[in-house]
């Protein structure tokens, strides 16, 4: 009902036409203020319900917005417009990544990346290849999203904001300590945590809304996973880093805190601490039922490689079992 209300109110303000885009028409700056508020609407959605509810909606709205850029406007308004567009084929790559339609979420972060430099918006275009360098580290390929964000800080330059900042250099740490360079990636934490300190929501896009001391915090805990992967003395300075992103999540933000749900889950095993650790795989279970997200799935599944050590324990066998259920289900 929410997804049906969210299209009718871009339906009324012109952007959408039953199944198809309505007829040409000029476009002045209160268009492209409701495009953009129909977009924070969808955003909205996303955080709470996770992308797989929302991704062909989305996808929808993005590619009608697409099809704005041809319609007649003052030459004034071509950036405004284009980063409204770059913007929306982020949120449809995003939520398609969120999904699992990994070829649809590339196919719209290409879009968006162009649309995005085409309208010089910097700020943005570094958004959109962190969106892609979390498909990549999704994925596995770590060194492709280190590649891609380090071209995101060189051509982000002197304009970006202290929380865009912060976001590329934790996401660029997690890669690092996903390739073994665990000294580079305590770095690169520390430099996310001086640009977090600097942050005034006042002047971030209002894309950054969701960009909290818990996302930090995240960064921090996979980091310190990838740590105890390697040596075990790290294991509860992951739990605790875990631990303080969810408490930090606020109650909108629900894949995210679901996501940190399954690293402490991970955690609490790489601690040596299987009760705990199987307390919250239970819940994560259940949670796994109620959110629309096949990476949170993927995560709940990767469950089984940082509970191998705990295998002589029947209860954990029995939790490996019901991981290997879910992927059937999946």
């Amino acid at each position: 009902m929410l997804l049906a209300g969210i299209a009718a109110v871009a339906t009324g303000a012109g952007i959408l036409g039953g199944t198809a885009i309505t007829q040409s028409r000029r476009i002045g700056a209160a268009d492209v203020a409701r495009l953009n508020a129909v977009l924070e609407l969808y955003r909205s959605v996303d955080y709470e319900c996770g992308g797989g509810l929302l991704y062909q909606e989305v996808a929808r709205f993005a590619e009608s917005v697409f099809r704005m850029l041809d319609w007649s406007r003052s030459p004034s308004l071509t950036p405004q417009l284009v980063a409204a567009a770059a913007a929306a084929r982020q949120l449809a790559g995003w939520t398609a990544l969120d999904a699992g339609r990994h070829s649809d979420a590339q196919r719209h972060f290409v879009a968006g990346e162009r649309a995005a430099l085409a309208a010089g918006d910097a700020p943005l275009t570094a958004m959109i290849r962190y969106s892609q360098a979390k498909q990549l580290q999704h994925l596995r390929h770590n060194r492709d999203a280190l590649a891609t964000l380090q071209l995101a800080h060189a051509q982000l330059g002197s304009k970006g904001t202290p929380a865009v900042r912060a976001l590329l250099w934790g996401a660029e740490a997690a890669s690092v300590a996903a390739l073994g360079d665990y000294r580079e990636a305590e770095r690169t934490l520390g430099e996310a945590s001086k640009q977090f300190e600097q942050i005034s929501a006042d002047r971030e896009p209002r894309w950054m809304g969701f960009y909290d001391r818990g996302e930090l915090l995240a960064q921090y805990g996979r980091v310190y996973r990838d740590k105890a992967r390697h040596d075990k003395k790290h294991g509860s300075a992951a739990v605790r880093f875990v631990t303080d992103a969810i408490d930090a999540f606020g109650p909108g933000n629900v894949r995210s805190s679901a996501l940190n749900e399954v690293g402490l889950c991970s955690a609490l095993f790489l601690a040596d601490e299987p009760e705990q650790a199987l307390n919250v795989g239970h819940s994560v279970l259940r949670q796994a039922q109620n959110i629309s997200s096949a990476r949170v799935l993927d995560r709940v599944i990767n469950l089984r490689r940082d509970l191998a050590g705990h295998r002589k324990l029947p209860e954990v066998t029995g939790f490996a079992r019901d991981l290997a259920t879910l992927r059937v289900r999946e």
